[in-house]
């Protein structure tokens, strides 16, 4: 039993660093992780998954608010259509065929890489402060990563931050930001429906969540020493890792 608490909190160390890095809160390598080498079926991957990720990433939204205050203007209709779309998703999700999800998350993946990678190359970035458009198309951006982050368990962070950096104008960093505090009570809400569907394992979250709290803060600080570009790279190249390691569990 001490082994495994260890290990777990070993493996939640890892995918803390990670989640600060990118700005996810570790969840979204969690899923195929807890799939592929635990053999936990999707559904129950992803609920295992938030337990690390709802604490992870109210800390990672303190760290970015720390560097980088977040406009309210801008996260306050993010968070709230959010809040209120995750629920949707998440009872949606519960009640669907497990290796439906993995497809289709391995597709949402395979989506969103895609976009990042062709506004990646595409042209020169120009962010800006993120104010191209009002609070309407924010609370319109927060309902869709709401859907599918109560659907995926993790994916409402994964569509925000593209959109606020290619469409709204934000730099990478301020996107993630954004996205963490779009995330936060989504996120909760979430394991709160996967939670009472017996879709979590308690054993194995509660010390990936202990581990993701001791490193997240790191991540977040080398995510803001990182160079743009860079940044967006790995962070492409970070999603293609979590499709492919999805695909083989599948």
């Amino acid at each position: 039993m001490l082994i495994d608490f260890a290990m777990y909190t070993a493996l939640g160390l890892a995918l803390g660093a990670l989640g600060g890095l990118f700005g996810i809160g570790g969840g979204l390598i969690a899923i195929p992780v807890l799939g592929l080498w635990f053999g936990l079926d999707q559904q129950l991957a992803q609920g295992t998954a938030l337990v690390m990720a709802v604490p992870n990433v109210f800390l990672a939204l303190y760290r970015y608010h720390q560097r980088n205050k977040i406009d309210l203007r801008q996260a306050v209709p993010l968070v709230v259509m959010s809040f209120c779309f995750a629920w949707l998703g998440a009872m949606l999700a519960v009640g669907v065929d497990p290796s439906s999800i993995r497809w289709g998350f391995i597709g949402f993946l395979l989506a969103i890489t895609l976009y990042n990678l062709i506004k990646l190359y595409r042209s020169p970035a120009q962010p800006g402060a993120g104010a191209r458009y009002g609070w309407p198309w924010y609370g319109a951006l927060g309902a869709l990563a709401g859907t599918t982050g109560g659907l995926f368990g993790v994916g409402g962070a994964v569509v925000a931050a593209p959109v606020l950096t290619s469409v709204f104008g934000t730099t990478q960093v301020v996107a993630q930001g954004l996205s963490l505090a779009l995330a936060a009570p989504s996120t909760a809400v979430t394991l709160l429906t996967y939670a009472v569907h017996d879709e979590v394992n308690w054993v194995m979250g509660v010390p990936l969540a202990i581990g993701g709290l001791l490193s997240i803060s790191w991540g977040v600080k080398v995510a803001h020493a990182m160079p743009e570009r860079i940044l967006r790279g790995l962070y492409c190249a970070f999603l293609l890792l979590c499709a492919g390691l999805l695909a083989i569990k599948a």
